[in-house]
């Protein structure tokens, strides 16, 4: 038979054994919640940046609407001048044709005036000799 002694002795050992299995357990705890406390960081970090993703996407999705909007708005806008400025030019046509119309009939008249001046001032340059002859006979001077 075994004795008290051989039965303490492995008693302690188990004991032993158990503490650094328990040891061992309570490291394996430690080593899974640090990790569990890391992959919770890491999954808090991707969340973030998927929400800040998600707002840039609705800001960039407000932008283009706002950008479309405004593009109507202005074609619209452009639409309305282009056919203001036809009518305008509809209705503005037959007084700028009769303006061309005096126009060359005061280029006319101004070349007429010229032609006369021209006219009267070779005259005049031609019967001047005869004028200053007149002239001197009735001043008398030689």
């Amino acid at each position: 038979m075994t004795s008290n002694d051989d039965i303490l002795r492995a008693l302690g050992r188990v004991e032993g054994r158990l503490t650094g299995i328990e040891d061992n357990v309570a490291l394996l705890r430690k080593e899974v919640s640090d990790e569990k406390a890391n992959a919770h960081n890491s999954r808090a970090v991707v969340h973030q940046r998927l929400d800040e993703q998600a707002r840039q996407i609705a800001h960039l999705d407000t932008r283009v609407a706002i950008s479309g909007g405004a593009d109507a708005q202005i074609r619209e806008e452009i639409k309305s001048l282009k056919e203001t400025v036809e009518k305008n030019q509809e209705a503005v046509g037959p007084a700028l044709e009769e303006w061309k119309r005096m126009k060359s009939i005061g280029y006319g008249i101004s070349g007429l005036i010229a032609f006369a001046g021209l006219t009267i001032g070779g005259m005049i340059a031609y019967a001047s000799d005869g004028a200053v002859a007149a002239l001197r006979h009735w001043l008398k001077i030689n």
